[in-house]
């Protein structure tokens, strides 16, 4: 796969609440790149699930209604100038808080896990990396969107240090958090996300590993840096 116009594709999986977003957020920020957050457009379809109430009591899914449903979910991405980074629309609306919640996250994977949200939503991002110069990250990317990204990155942490994470990151938005809870909801999503049968999340043959359990994010973005400019050294 060529480079156009010495841009290329990067694809970053792995498991959640392992600070691949802001990793891939600061990489497309330091690149010129754009960024895709794909988690977010699982999570906004999840939302819009939950707000049309397509999710029963029992947690089971009017998967029906919802794929009735799907071309008139409009997931889109605008600059924000105050972050300097992209926040998630909805349908026109800005999401980015309301996806973030405990409870968009104990409902997404569900979601996440169904072939034809899955196959919409793979399309859209097809399309947003035809240019190159992206930086997209996931579960499925390096093995499903883009197989033929030219830099692939599989990010791991163990389950306690990413429920930390998360915990951390919710109390600083001031929201509620539960360590055990967030902790459990770590442990499922990655069950789920491993077992699924429609691309489920495993590490591409050809992917960096990167753990990032003890890493600083300085540490992470110079180890980012560097396996950048080697594939673009090999690219040539």
């Amino acid at each position: 796969m060529e480079a156009k116009n010495n841009r290329i594709v990067i694809a970053i999986d792995g498991f959640s609440s392992c600070g691949k977003s802001t990793m891939a957020k600061d990489l497309a920020k330091d690149l010129g790149y754009i960024y895709v957050d794909t988690g977010a457009m699982y999570r906004s379809v999840t939302l819009y699930a939950m707000r049309h109430g397509m999710f029963a009591a029992d947690n089971t899914i009017d998967t029906e209604a919802l794929q009735k449903a799907m071309p008139e979910i409009n997931i889109s991405f605008r600059l924000n100038t105050g972050t300097g980074r992209p926040d998630t629309y909805l349908n026109g609306e800005c999401v980015e808080k309301e996806i973030r919640s405990m409870e968009v996250s104990s409902h997404v994977s569900p979601i996440a896990a169904l072939p034809f949200v899955r196959q919409a939503l793979v399309r859209q991002q097809q399309e947003m990396g035809k240019e190159k110069g992206i930086v997209m990250d996931g579960r499925d990317i390096g093995t499903v969107v883009f197989p033929d990204a030219e830099l692939k990155i599989f990010v791991t942490a163990s389950a306690e240090v990413r429920a930390q994470r998360r915990y951390d990151e919710l109390k600083q938005k001031g929201m509620a958090a539960d360590f055990n809870e967030i902790l459990k909801n770590v442990e499922e999503r990655d069950y789920i996300d491993t077992h699924r049968e429609t691309s489920p999340l495993k590490q591409a043959d050809d992917a960096l590993v990167l753990d990032n359990s003890n890493m600083t994010i300085p540490e992470q973005k110079e180890w980012l840096k560097q396996k950048f400019e080697e594939t673009m050294e090999k690219l040539g």
